[in-house]
């Protein structure tokens, strides 16, 4: 199995690192712009082989899309990464022609492959790889939902003082601080719901916190993160190439579920070697559903900054 990695920055490298030392491809390509920044970052992972006990193949080149011939995923994480007090909507204007070019050039060597999109504002740029090349909705996958949903389990296992690894929530709607949803009336400890341990004002800030997670990071960072990023990207290719079947929050193209339609948005899905398999559509109450239409609003309000771009 290959995987092609457009982007050899942290969060592309570090999907790289995650997905060669645990054999989730047999072979990885990282391409970047930049002369010889892919062939060294793929050179420093591949010196770790024999420390690490992997086999994969990773391989860096210089924006030759060639070598990337036959890739079973793409994953996109190139565009610039965001800057203290920058919002993800910020970069729409810079990275929604870095990504088409990407999706042009990739689909052009791999026409079969299934794209996730990492590059911000990314359920605006999951509709543009969309929109721009008119592949079936289940090959182009954006992979915000699951590193918020990450980032909510972090923050309700320090609220518990449990294991993260024992706590299963998830965060749907938009990939952004304003607009992500985690549900903490459906985020459980091991079976159990969360509020059987935690007070109403504790889940309350453990949401606030989620949603902030990301800009928490770049003030303290002074740039986008990466390990939880790269980690998530990983961690879905895994479920796409081995055919898991796990149930991960995506954004996908909505065609009425969720009462939304022609918009690409975080819910859960259902990910195996067709991309997303199935949208399941979890009855939501009355709160989670004027949030996830205010979210989808503000999502769309993105959208319509794509018209140039599209045209």
């Amino acid at each position: 199995m290959k995987v092609t990695i457009v982007g050899a920055g942290n969060v592309g490298a570090t999907c790289a690192d995650v997905i060669s030392y645990r054999g989730i491809a047999s072979e990885v390509v990282v391409l970047d712009i930049k002369e010889g920044f892919a062939e060294g970052k793929a050179m420093d992972i591949s010196q770790c082989a024999t420390n690490t006990g992997f086999n994969t193949k990773v391989t860096g080149i210089t924006n030759d899309y060639s070598k990337t011939a036959n890739s079973d995923v793409v994953v996109i994480t190139s565009g610039i990464p965001r800057k203290p007090g920058m919002t993800r909507e910020e970069l729409i204007g810079i990275n929604a022609g870095i990504v088409k070019s990407v999706v042009d050039n990739v689909l052009a060597h791999s026409p079969n492959t299934i794209v996730v999109v990492v590059s911000n504002p990314m359920d605006t740029m999951t509709y543009l790889a969309l929109k721009a090349t008119g592949l079936p909705k289940n090959r182009i996958i954006g992979m915000g939902g699951a590193l918020d949903s990450s980032r909510f389990k972090y923050y309700l296992s320090k609220a518990l003082d449990k294991p993260a690894n024992d706590v299963s929530a998830m965060v749907i709607g938009g990939h952004g601080d304003t607009t992500m949803i985690p549900l903490t009336r459906l985020a459980s400890y091991n079976g159990i719901p969360v509020s059987e341990f935690l007070s109403q004002e504790q889940l309350d800030k453990v949401a606030a916190d989620t949603m902030v997670g990301g800009a928490t990071l770049t003030g303290l960072l002074g740039t986008s993160a990466w390990y939880a990023p790269g980690a998530s990207v990983a961690y879905l290719v895994d479920s796409i190439l081995n055919d898991q079947k796990k149930m991960i929050a995506c954004s996908v193209m909505l065609e009425g579920e969720y009462g939304q339609s022609d918009i690409c948005i975080g819910v859960p899905c259902i990910i195996g070697k067709n991309g997303i398999e199935k949208i399941v559509d979890i009855k939501l109450n009355d709160a989670e559903k004027a949030a996830f239409a205010k979210s989808a609003d503000a999502v769309r309000n993105m959208n319509a900054d794509l018209k140039s771009v599209l045209a």
